[in-house]
């Protein structure tokens, strides 16, 4: 995916278009002034330089300044993102801001060697993108009153994400793999073109809600373990299910080929036991009871390269594309001179370094 979708989706790069995106999502009075109070402290002015203290700037990365406050709305919008109703798991949240850390570093030194390439933003493309926020928000009262403010910052950022999209399309522009390239990437990587096993599977359903009580769940079991009696006397079991299941009975309880990881784990353990065409006791599956019976089992299967060549070259490309990104990402972090002074996670134990 490429850096300008991450950071539209995760916002930590833009803490302004994060405040207009909110506008329209406010459910209440409440929300609405919160939003114009993350306006009002994301349209200060950045510092140029080193003259806050400690609690005012998260890192200084290469001598640029990352102000607290971006960090926090950056991890604030990240939750948003991330998590229903906003709400942060407790064991998740050291993760959640290491994430944030990383990313603000990696947006600094991203932008640092766009400006060393003489990258230019789009700028026709930016002034399309506003245009298309001032129409969307043109009813939005909150818009109106701080347009002015909220503009010059939204801009910058913008044009930011602009210099780290051209960037990564320029690094992910990697030479098209030779044919021995792309088939020696098939012999190496057989997982990626193996088709997993197959399982060919018939059941009688009977379906019971989950809501339902006790009494239910216990008359249906009583049903299955009748019918599976009947079963092995000698009932044909495409015309049982067609009786009384209550899925693929049209089919004669005939459930097609399902692929291995289909099925929730504890009914594929069972199911792995099953010896072909034996019809087994009733089990309780979410949905209900059922009695199912393994008709076939394919096993898994590599496709032929001739089959899935361009599929391989698709892939290899991308895997390259994606080493080459990363690898850019990986040397630019590491070359930078970053201090983390406020906010250090526990886990880096490194005195702010990084």
């Amino acid at each position: 995916m490429y850096t300008i979708q991450i950071i539209d989706r995760i916002r930590f790069v833009a803490p302004l278009l994060a405040v207009l995106l909110a506008f329209p999502i406010c459910a209440s009075a409440d929300e609405a002034a919160k939003v114009s109070m993350v306006s009002e402290a994301a349209t200060e002015t950045r510092p140029a330089h080193g003259g806050e203290s400690h609690s005012q700037t998260f890192a200084i990365v290469n001598g640029r300044h990352i102000p607290t406050q971006e960090y926090e709305s950056a991890f604030a919008s990240l939750v948003r993102q991330k998590f229903y109703h906003g709400q942060l798991p407790e064991k998740e949240i050291v993760a959640a801001r290491e994430e944030v850390k990383n990313r603000l570093v990696q947006r600094i030194v991203l932008l640092e060697e766009a400006n060393r390439r003489g990258l230019v933003a789009n700028g026709a493309q930016i002034d399309e993108t506003i245009a298309g926020y001032e129409a969307r928000y043109a009813s939005s009262a909150a818009w109106r009153e701080n347009r002015e403010r909220l503009l010059p910052g939204l801009r910058q950022q913008l044009e930011e994400q602009s210099l780290v999209s051209q960037l990564e399309v320029n690094v992910r522009a990697v030479s098209d793999p030779s044919d021995d390239e792309v088939k020696r990437f098939y012999d190496e990587k057989p997982e990626l073109f193996t088709e997993p096993e197959k399982l060919h599977l018939s059941a009688i359903l009977l379906a019971v809600d989950p809501s339902s009580p006790a009494t239910a769940w216990e008359a249906t079991r009583a049903e299955a373990q009748a019918i599976y009696k009947r079963l092995m006397a000698g009932a044909d079991f495409s015309e049982t299910a067609r009786l009384h299941s209550s899925a693929y009975a049209e089919s004669g309880g005939d459930m097609g080929y399902l692929h291995r990881g289909m099925l929730p784990e504890a009914m594929q353990g069972r199911i792995d036991a099953y010896a072909l065409g034996q019809i087994n006791e009733p089990i309780e599956t979410l949905q209900g009871m059922a009695i199912v019976r393994l008709d076939e089992r394919l096993a898994a299967r590599k496709r032929d390269f001739a089959d899935v060549a361009p599929r391989a070259r698709d892939l290899l490309i991308r895997e390259r594309q994606d080493q080459a990104w990363k690898g850019l990402i990986d040397k630019l972090v590491a070359k930078a001179d970053v201090s983390f002074l406020h906010g250090v996670s526990a886990a880096a134990g490194d005195g702010g370094k990084k």
